[in-house]
Order: C-alpha cells, then sequence, then structure tokens
C-alpha cells in the first residue's frame, strides 16, 4: 500500500521531511499501474472485427478510431504538460483517468453512430490518454535523476504491456457480453484504476536528489547546466533533432505494426492463425525494448542508444525480406518492436539530460507530436510501396535505407549550451568518437 502524508493544492508534500528515498519507489509502482490501464489503448485491434461484423463498418472505418485516438493522445500530451507544470501532477492525472475512462465507456452508446465511437473513444478517450501518459514521465524523471532512463522505460514500459493484459480480458468479455457492453465494463474499470493510481502522482521538491547521489562524468558531460523553458527548448536545434529521432525510429517500427499479421503471411506462407500467434509473440517486445533500452542508456547514454539502436533496424530491416523461416522471422520482428519500444522508453530521460527536469512535462509533451506523425507516415509509406511493387521488400528495403541514414544524427547531436557556458567534459564514448575521427 502506497502512503499519501498530507499534500498542498499543487500536489507536492507540505513537508520534505515526510519524504523518503523509498517513497519514490511507490510513486513508480503507481505510474507503472497507471500506463498499464491507459495502455489497454494498444488492445483496440480485439474490436475491429466484433465491430465491423455487428455494425457493418469497414476495417478502415473502424481501424480510424485508433488513429485518432492515437493523434489526440500526442497533441494532449503537451496541454497536459503545460497544465501539470501550474497545477501540479495530480489534478492532471485523475482528469485523464477520468476522460480515458469515459471516453471508452461512452463508445458502449456508439451502436450504429460510427461518429460516436470516433467521438467517445478517440477524441475523450484520447484526450484523457495524452493527460495521463505525461504524468509519470513528467514526474519521475524528477524523483529519479540518478536512474532516468530506467525508470521512465519502467514508466511507459507499463503502457506497452497494456495491451498484454487487456486484449485475453475483452476477447472473454466480448464473447460473453457483446463488444458494447464490453465497451461499457472496461470503461468502469478504466477510470477506477487510472484515477486511484493517479491520486499518488506527486513531485519532489525542487532540487531533491537521493541522499549520497552525486552525478558520474559521464552523465555530466550529456546533461544541461539549467532548466530550459519550452520556449528556450524550441529555439535550440537540439529539440528538433531530438523530435526528428523519436518521429524516425517510431515512423519505422510502427510501419511493421501496421501490416505485421499479412506480412508473416505473405513472407512465411503461415496462415491467419498462425501469424496472429506471432503477432501477439512480437509485441511483447514493444514492451521488454522500453524497459531495456532506456536501462542500457543509463549505460552508455541516450545517443549512443539511439545509435545502437538505427543501426540494428538497418540490419534487420534489410534481410526481414528474405527471413522465411518462422522462428527467425519472429525473433527479428520482435527485435525491430524491442527498438520502436526503446524510443519511447529512452526518449523522456533524453529530453531531461538536455533541457533538465523541471520543465519536461511540456518539453517532452509537445515531442510527442513525433508519435503522431509517424502514425500516418510509416504505415502509408509501406502501404504505397505495397501497393506499387505488390511485395514487402522494396518498403522494408527503403525503411532500412532511412534507418542507415538516421544513424548520424544522434551520433552529432549534444546538449545545448547555454551562452557563455563553459563546455562539459566529454564523455568516455564521445573521446573515443573524436579520435577515431581525427
Amino acid at each position: 500500500m502506497i502512503g499519501a502524508p498530507s499534500l498542498n493544492g499543487s500536489g507536492k508534500y507540505d513537508s520534505e521531511e515526510a519524504m523518503s528515498s523509498s517513497r519514490r519507489w511507490g510513486i513508480a509502482a503507481a505510474g507503472f499501474l497507471m500506463q498499464v490501464a491507459l495502455g489497454a489503448v494498444y488492445a483496440w485491434s480485439v474490436f475491429r472485427i466484433p465491430l465491423s461484423t455487428r455494425f457493418h463498418w469497414s476495417i478502415a472505418q473502424v481501424t480510424l478510431t485508433f488513429t485518432i485516438a492515437i493523434s489526440v493522445l500526442s497533441v494532449a500530451c503537451f496541454f497536459g504538460g503545460l497544465w501539470l507544470n501550474k497545477k501540479g501532477p495530480r489534478i492532471v492525472a485523475l482528469t485523464g483517468g477520468f476522460l480515458y475512462g469515459l471516453g471508452v465507456f461512452l463508445a458502449s452508446c456508439s451502436a450504429d453512430k460510427l461518429w460516436w465511437l470516433y467521438l467517445s473513444y478517440g477524441v475523450i478517450g484520447g484526450i484523457g490518454l495524452g493527460f495521463g501518459y505525461i504524468v509519470p514521465v513528467a514526474v519521475l524523471v524528477k524523483w529519479f535523476p540518478d536512474r532516468r532512463g530506467l525508470i521512465t522505460g519502467i514508466a511507459v514500459g507499463g503502457f506497452g504491456a497494456g495491451a498484454l493484459v487487456t486484449a485475453p480480458l475483452a476477447t472473454r468479455l466480448i464473447q460473453s457480453v457483446g463488444v458494447l457492453q464490453t465497451f461499457a465494463y472496461l470503461g468502469i474499470a478504466y477510470l477506477v484504476v487510472a484515477m486511484s493510481a493517479g491520486y499518488f502522482m506527486q513531485n519532489p521538491p525542487p532540487g531533491w536528489k537521493p541522499e549520497g547521489w552525486v552525478p558520474t562524468a559521464a552523465q555530466t558531460a550529456q546533461r544541461a547546466k539549467t532548466d530550459y523553458s519550452l520556449g528556450a527548448a524550441l529555439r535550440s536545434w537540439q529539440w528538433w533533432a531530438l523530435w526528428l529521432l523519436l518521429f524516425l525510429n517510431t515512423s519505422a517500427g510502427i510501419s511493421v505494426i501496421s501490416q505485421e499479421s499479412p506480412m508473416f503471411q505473405k513472407i512465411a506462407l503461415v496462415s491467419a492463425a498462425v501469424a496472429a500467434g506471432m503477432v501477439g509473440i512480437v509485441s511483447i517486445g514493444n514492451a521488454v525494448g522500453r524497459i531495456f533500452w532506456a536501462w542500457v542508456s543509463d549505460a552508455i547514454t541516450r545517443k549512443w542508444t539511439f545509435a545502437v539502436m538505427f543501426v540494428l533496424q538497418f540490419g534487420l530491416f534489410w534481410i526481414l525480406p528474405a527471413t522465411t523461416q518462422v522462428t527467425m522471422l519472429t525473433v527479428v520482428s520482435f527485435v525491430i518492436l524491442m527498438c520502436y519500444g526503446g524510443g519511447f522508453g529512452t526518449m523522456p530521460a533524453f529530453a531531461a539530460d538536455y533541457f533538465g527536469s523541471k520543465n519536461v512535462g511540456p518539453i517532452y509533451g509537445l515531442m510527442l507530436t513525433a508519435w503522431g506523425a509517424a502514425s500516418a507516415f510509416g504505415p502509408l509509406l509501406f502501404a504505397y510501396t505495397l501497393k506499387a511493387t505488390g511485395a514487402y521488400s522494396s518498403g522494408l528495403h527503403i525503411i532500412a535505407g532511412i534507418m542507415a541514414v538516421s544513424t548520424l544524427l544522434p551520433i552529432l547531436v549534444r546538449p545545448p549550451r547555454a551562452q557563455n557556458e563553459p563546455h562539459a567534459p566529454e564523455s568516455k564514448a564521445d573521446e573515443f568518437h573524436h579520435r577515431m575521427a581525427s
């Protein structure tokens, strides 16, 4: 049970003495649980056929609901981050949990009303998702300056794992009570879980750090010396570089997600049932990668983590069309999805490193518009090449080429430096890179 000491209206402790380093792990657990509830949106595919069959909507029309929800999420994260900075994390988390649960619940009233499904699940639910998603990320980077990568990876790993919990539950409910009643039950459950966990979202005092912790030389070299405002961050080229990093990495992974089952069937010549099982296994990589790569980034820095992920994806996307053996195809796709999730696990810490943790809510919240843009670009590029050539190889090789070129970006990026601020000492990795370059 997570303790709840007296809080003021901004969601901070009234007495700093009431806090301890151990309490932050309780807040981390609440953040993970909240993200699991929100990440249930990734289980949308289980609703597609039941909705299409009952109301005679096309798969494209039903799928658009998910697209709307993710697009609205990417925008709402920014506004949630702004609100969080002004009023504190608790009110934003509670509002996000309420709106998400309400949106899903209201979707139970969408019989023969596609527009209502878009409005309820897509728009209202999407706003709740955005408000809720940004809170654990913004809060936990403040509580864990010593483990930024690992803790943000755990937080968003919950989001990636949401479908693993929800998909089988939703499937059984649909079979027993029908698809619309399932929305009602799940909406209530999401509301209760997300709001209960959101109640415990609170910031530490400004400047708080674990007792006895001192940043390493590598951490100091890759972190800004001051907290940037949103405006100052946007005036730096580094913010746009990080946006582009997230966009490129997400575009690659989500292009595979958009075509997994038919792609597996065509490349490995398996049945739809076997392909569905492969999709289930591969989807675990999304959750695992968020934690794994974020943990790796604490050791080798964020920039080199992205460089490794891009190089790895270049090779995997290049060999994917020729990987016809089922087990190997599953393994290759699993690692690709690990890299996809790794971008979301690593980038919050990347943003906090470069711009400080104080305003990471709006700074990273706006950066998540790259998610929405990539959700359109990657699948559309893949679908266009498939239509033009009739094969998956062209699209996969184009993405491989994009990943190869993208490797240069994380190598070149460096922390922003305020005017008259001395250069920080290089990390071992950067020192080695510069020696090799010279």
